[in-house]
């Protein structure tokens, strides 16, 4: 009946077992649980997990490709989730974040004076001066850091990169954060300039490695996103990153604006529908044959396997749905579509224990454990 959603495919030279993959997704959970965590959504039948922000460069927060505790925690993840038969892939991602310019806000959240909520906005503020002033050699320093990344995130494992579209890579290629007046702003092929050297910089390295690389679109009409391409702008950064080595595209709305646009509730105003970002989708598959990954409030299997045959997209990625039922895939598969615990988008214990530091967790838990 799904034959599409289980049928394998050819992912930019990765072949995966079927088109459901895990969006990259900042879990906030220990160490520990979050693998226990990733290897449940492995076995649940997933063809492919992607591990959201693996810094390029060498750094003291979080896990590190570049320390031996963090590459060893990197190299049992890719072991757990490769003994239930799941491909991974290391989403390689460099900040936007001006740590300086973070500074003068610590007293007010440390005094609760300045909440999580209201810190978002002050520092999606820095951006565009940080990114603006950059030196061209730390520019230089950081896309040539993609390339030694994917070399350790091969070497601890990892099946493919996905060079992280948002974020840095994002702002550069922004007109509302980039205001550069040399090589790496004014127009979009300048803007484009930061993302085609990191993504060169892997292809140099790894003439093989297949290459996602996560596509954030800005939309106007109404503005959402800030971080990103223009809906307009995609003819030119398409064939650009296309020519410098991306194997495949995972097509989203771009972010530094409110998590519920990215993440959007089933109630949002304009991405309150299944496949809320799937029309991005179109204009990219419009200047590509490259594989698609369409992302956004997927869950229903029948809409799902309908995108899937019509060719809209090639694979379905989902976060939320997952979290809700890891066991999605393999229950479309044994034909037990019935039994999915759907995803309601309602955002409590997903973005809301992201946002309250709980880590992220569903409210089906909640119920199974009464």
């Amino acid at each position: 009946m799904y034959e599409a959603i289980t049928s394998p495919l050819n992912y930019g030279g990765l072949v995966l077992k079927n088109r459901i993959i895990f969006a990259p997704t900042s879990m906030g959970l220990p160490m520990e649980e979050q693998m226990a965590y990733l290897r449940r959504l492995a076995a649940g039948g997933c063809a492919m997990i992607i591990i959201g922000d693996v810094p390029v460069l060498p750094g003291k927060f979080g896990p590190s490709l570049y320390s031996q505790k963090g590459f060893a925690y990197y190299k049992a993840m890719v072991d757990a989730i490769h003994s239930e038969g799941c491909r991974i892939c290391a989403q390689l991602h460099q900040s936007d974040s001006n740590l300086k310019g973070m500074l003068k806000y610590i007293p007010g959240v440390l005094t609760k004076k300045i909440s999580m909520e209201e810190l978002r906005p002050l520092l999606n503020q820095q951006v565009g001066p940080y990114i603006t002033g950059l030196p061209v050699e730390k520019i230089h320093r950081i896309t040539e850091a993609f390339g030694t990344a994917a070399e350790k995130a091969v070497e601890a494992g990892f099946d493919m990169v996905q060079v992280h579209g948002d974020r840095m890579c994002g702002s550069f290629s922004s007109s509302v954060f980039n205001h550069r007046t040399d090589a790496y702003g004014g127009s979009p092929e300048n803007r484009a300039r930061f993302a085609v050297e990191a993504v060169s910089a892997i292809r140099r390295r790894l003439p093989q490695l297949p290459i996602d690389y996560k596509l954030a679109v800005r939309q106007e009409n109404p503005h959402y996103g800030n971080a990103g391409v223009l809906e307009e702008e995609l003819p030119v950064f398409v064939p650009l990153l296309e020519q410098a080595g991306v194997t495949s595209f995972h097509v989203t709305l771009a972010n530094h604006g409110e998590l519920s646009d990215t993440i959007p509730p089933r109630n949002h105003p304009v991405f309150g529908d299944e496949g809320c970002f799937l029309k991005f989708c179109d204009q990219v598959r419009a200047l590509s044959q490259l594989p698609i990954c369409g992302v956004g409030g997927l869950g229903d299997p029948d809409f799902v396997e309908e995108q899937l045959q019509s060719g809209r997209i090639d694979c379905a990625a989902m976060s939320r749905q997952l979290i809700a039922d890891p066991e999605w895939p393999r229950k479309v598969q044994e034909g037990r579509a019935g039994e999915i615990h759907r995803c309601v988008r309602c955002n409590k214990e997903c973005l809301g224990g992201m946002m309250a530091h709980r880590g992220v967790h569903c409210i089906y838990e909640r119920k199974e454990t009464k």
